[in-house]
């Protein structure tokens, strides 16, 4: 999952068509293909779904998260982040190339993320905001997918150590 950044901002997109949370707000996203690893997974992703080319070094490990949907098996995904208009394609606008998976792209206030996203992508989010790097997000066979601001939390920070002398 890409957190591709804008200032403030990151850009989301809407899913559609897809049978999985259409109509969510979702990050760029997609899965590793055979023989590919996480981050070059998510440079094809990034190109595939919104037309944004980015190198090997534009991108930062962000968080990883265990995450597991409603009924569904277990998966890991990683969240990358990456600087829009840093040396990033700055002549490239993002744009949905992937309209028979997705309604739209759009920007939003990361400290103030819309309520009509997938659980997890909001969980993520906001672990990230807060400083940690490794979640897991179970949800429970009845919960829904979309994110649920008075339903219960599901993600539990773990810790990460500490080197000695640094804190």
């Amino acid at each position: 999952m890409l957190r591709l950044r804008r200032g403030g901002e990151v850009l989301l997109a809407r899913r559609s068509g897809t049978g999985y949370a259409d109509g969510l707000l979702h990050a760029p996203s997609g899965h590793v293909e055979d023989g590919e690893d996480v981050r070059a997974a998510v440079l094809r992703e990034t190109w595939e779904e919104i037309g944004v080319r980015l190198a090997p070094e534009d991108v930062r490990a962000a968080l990883v998260m265990q995450h597991r949907g409603p009924g569904g098996a277990p998966r890991t995904g990683w969240f990358f982040e990456a600087e829009y208009g840093a040396g990033i394609a700055p002549d490239t606008e993002p744009s949905n190339r992937e309209p028979d998976k997705c309604a739209g792209l759009s920007w939003h206030p990361l400290a103030d993320l819309p309520g009509d996203m997938v659980a997890y992508c909001a969980a993520g989010l906001a672990a990230y905001r807060a400083g940690e790097r490794f979640v897991l997000h179970w949800h429970e066979d009845g919960d829904t997918i979309a994110y649920a601001p008075d339903g219960p939390s599901r993600a539990v920070a773990l810790p990460v150590s500490r080197l000695p002398g640094r804190g």
